[in-house]
């Protein structure tokens, strides 16, 4: 297996360095919405229009605001009501956040369960993080949002080569040891090729550095936070680190033996999350 890993990293690093690997593009309902949020004149009416090309988004954000976790006094049933009462910022993130679902599909069977695998994964990550984000950091909750929602996308490149390299497909344990090695790095260069902000652009290169400790709390903390409380209750590697010497907990104030989804009132505020990104 591990020459079979150690070829397919080395082929998937220089095709990076060569700039031939091919990376994935935003789709196009998520560059209108970006385009359209750097207006610092753009209004929800406008806003709303451009969502509105999509039949899917526009659904997916009216469920979203009627959730438990952001609902209001009365139920929303239109576009521009959810945009009006989730403001343009949270509007975009969420926006282009839900949008790349579509991207986590493909037409081999195992590449596409490993991609639902993946986005399943992602959306826990993201809820665990708004929840995290809102109840001990003052950062922007759309914003850990949507850093959980693409803390490993590096992976879309790796199981796309894999669809074309049958070998690597009918070896799930190298499949998986390739994803674990090269996403965090590949995660970073499609985040900037995007031109997503810096403060989540590296989230997916540093979410792996547990022993990292950054002046500020950061959406890299949160993320990193998140994925450890995932895993609770489980057997996975990570539970046996020393989450006492790991830095993120101290700057979100959290003590490292806590389980968010113990406390009540987080526990509440966690299952909301997941029902509003989660289908």
């Amino acid at each position: 297996m591990s020459q079979l890993v150690d070829r397919i990293q080395e082929e998937l690093l220089q095709a990076i360095e060569d700039d031939a690997l091919i990376l994935p593009t935003l789709p196009e309902v998520a560059i209108r919405v970006r385009e359209a949020a750097e207006n610092p004149n753009i209004g929800t009416h406008a806003l709303s229009r451009v969502i509105s090309n999509d039949a899917a988004l526009s659904a997916r954000l009216i469920k979203v605001v009627n959730s438990p976790l952001l609902r209001g006094n009365r139920e929303i049933n239109d576009l521009q009501s959810a945009v009006d009462r989730l403001g343009i910022n949270y509007t975009c993130s969420l926006a282009i956040g839900l949008a790349m679902e579509q991207m986590f599909q493909a037409t081999h069977e195992l590449v596409d369960a490993k991609l639902r695998e993946v986005w399943v994964k992602s959306t826990e990550i993201a809820a665990i993080s708004q929840v995290l984000c809102r109840h001990f950091t003052r950062l922007q909750p759309d914003q850990a949002t949507l850093a959980g929602l693409v803390h490993q996308i590096g992976v879309l490149p790796i199981l796309t080569y894999a669809e074309e390299h049958e070998l690597l497909l009918a070896d799930t344990a190298s499949l998986d040891h390739v994803i674990e090695r090269i996403h965090p790095q590949l995660g970073e260069r499609i985040l900037r090729a995007w031109e997503f902000p810096e403060a989540l652009a590296v989230v997916p290169g540093q979410m792996q550095d547990f022993t990292r400790n950054s002046p500020a709390v950061d959406y890299v903390d949160i993320v990193q936070v998140a994925i450890l409380q995932s895993h609770l209750g489980t057997r996975h590697p990570l539970t046996q680190l020393d989450w006492g010497s790991i830095p993120a907990f101290a700057k979100l104030g959290l003590n490292p033996k806590a389980d968010i989804q113990s406390d009540q009132d987080l526990h509440g505020a966690l299952r909301s999350a997941m029902s509003m990104l989660q289908q």
